[in-house]
């Protein structure tokens, strides 16, 4: 039993011990013009020149001359050096080293690797030192180098290429140049195949004079130019439009972009940002669709900026000819179901809406309520004026009513067919009434003490406010009304038909906008 140990302890020995596993192959001599041989100052290197051919498993490597270290089944090549792999992969240097034991190929100086035929637009990268991994597969460079494909020129200072899965990770000092833009990175995975590039670490994409993009993960297909952008990534054009979200699909052919959590579209030209969770943008005519917290922010001016949120947003920039025969652009906004919006000088709600940029004008539609101060108006619909950026005046159509909060108890009130509201320094300061006009206003003593009711009927009838309080009213000649005195108001009498006071839905901030109200009168 001991001298059978002992037999199988020396054959695992051999097995660890030798310098050559069963896996490797030896490296052949195919042949050469002269062979010589240096025992004083190369030993155990024969010596060729020559036309110099050899061959390793399905590789054959060319050159003027070499030393050949059979014993340790590697070369040194040196001239015109020539590394050949099934009709796929050739590398080109000045010297070779190779190891037959490894399979790795050491090409230095003005190395060119080619990877495919030459009639099917080769990969070709060239650097002055480089590295081929023959058993693993992989080429790699660590002084600089450049990949060129059949689209694509990348340069970095360390690199490495997968012939066998055309991929390539490129790492300091990326840079990727293409026909319609260059990207630049740190650190990149390429797909010679495919054409797309893989972003791992900051990365800036830039057509010139015209769209630039920064990721820091997602990918980009160089080729039909689609792109997954994640992590917040930023899409700028150079007219000041701006783009970022969580995710974003962007087609730069065709200037379409889908984006999903938290997306900003800023359009600086038109000084409005596009908010919500899920949104598409266009950028032909600059449309933009937000829906999921969708809220619309103008800022054209800091001190009355408006915020409109809506289930659903649309915003478009159109083109125009005004009266002076110039062309211009303005924006136009839509805003579906659940509309809130908040101004410093009104506030407003409705089912619907639209805002054009042409003439600044808010057109509001199904149950509008807007305020200002202790005012409200409501109609079947609403027109809001704004000049200067600051809310001029509005005009409401059917069932018009103007509701004026005195106190808590008592309200002033206006009612008739159509309403024109007039505002002056941020303040509302004469309201139109006319169709059937009706009114309900408390009478009062210099000192403020209440002296009656005041029910009127008019054509026509005119108000006039200051400080948030009536100043006076005029009438047309055929009004008719009843002063009922404070204590002999009849039941029901300090209402007219249509009123209805709707503070709680009123909102009272730029974030209040998104509360969730009952919008029924």
């Amino acid at each position: 039993m001991r001298i059978r140990f002992y037999i199988v302890l020396i054959g695992l020995l051999s097995f660890v011990l030798c310098p050559m596993s069963f896996s490797q192959t030896m490296v052949y001599l195919e042949r050469a013009e002269h062979l010589n041989f240096d025992q004083e100052r190369i030993a155990d290197a024969q010596i060729l020149t020559g036309n110099v051919l050899f061959r390793h498993d399905d590789a054959l490597m060319y050159c003027d001359s070499a030393y050949f270290y059979e014993n340790s089944n590697s070369l040194d090549a040196y001239g015109h050096v020539r590394l050949v792999q099934g009709d796929t992969v050739m590398g080109f240097g000045d010297k070779l080293f190779y190891d037959g034991n490894t399979k790795v190929a050491r090409l230095r100086r003005h190395v060119k690797f080619i990877h495919g035929r030459a009639d099917e637009n080769p990969t070709i990268l060239t650097t002055d030192s480089l590295n081929y991994d023959r058993a693993a597969g992989v080429a790699y460079y660590f002084t600089g180098g450049t990949v060129r494909d059949s689209l694509n020129t990348l340069t970095s200072v360390r690199g490495n290429y997968r012939p066998n899965t055309k991929k390539a990770i490129f790492s300091k000092e990326v840079k990727l140049v293409n026909p319609k833009f260059i990207l630049t990175s740190d650190t990149l995975l390429y797909d010679t195949g495919t054409k797309v590039a893989d972003i791992i670490s900051p990365t800036d994409i830039v057509y010139e004079e015209e769209t630039d993009i920064a990721s820091s993960r997602g990918w980009y297909n160089t080729d039909n130019e689609q792109s997954m952008l994640l992590d917040r990534s930023t899409i700028h054009h150079v007219d000041g439009r701006f783009l970022t979200g969580d995710t974003i699909y962007y087609d730069k052919r065709i200037g379409f972009g889908d984006i999903i959590g938290n997306m900003v579209m800023i359009d600086s030209s038109q000084n409005a940002t596009l908010y919500g969770q899920y949104g598409q943008m266009w950028e032909e005519d600059s449309r933009g669709y937000a829906t999921d917290s969708a809220l619309m922010v103008d800022w054209s001016d800091t001190a009355h900026m408006t915020y409109i949120h809506a289930d659903t947003l649309y915003t478009r920039e159109l083109h125009y000819t005004d009266s002076a025969l110039a062309d211009s652009t303005y924006r136009r906004v839509r805003a579906y179901y659940g509309v809130r919006v908040y101004r410093d000088d009104m506030q407003m709600v409705c089912d619907s809406m639209v805002y054009l940029g042409s003439d600044s004008t808010m057109h509001l539609y199904i149950k509008p309520i807007c305020w200002t101060e202790n005012q409200q108006i409501s109609a079947d619909s609403i027109i809001v004026y704004i000049v200067n950026n600051t809310v001029e005046h509005a005009v409401g159509n059917g069932n018009a009513l103007c509701v004026i909060e005195d106190s808590l108890d008592y309200y002033n009130q206006m009612s008739g067919k159509e309403v024109t509201m007039y505002i002056r320094d941020d303040e509302l300061r004469l309201i139109d009434m006319s169709g059937n006009a009706l009114t309900i206003y408390y009478a009062k003593e210099n000192d403020g003490e209440y002296v009656g009711l005041n029910t009127t009927e008019s054509s026509f009838i005119r108000m006039f406010l200051e400080e948030q309080k009536i100043h006076h009213i005029r009438f047309t000649k055929e009004t008719t009304g009843v002063l009922y005195p404070m204590d002999q108001i009849p039941p029901g009498g300090d209402r007219l038909a249509l009123f209805f006071w709707a503070n709680e839905q009123r909102p009272t901030d730029p974030q209040d906008v998104f509360r969730k109200v009952n919008n029924e009168k």
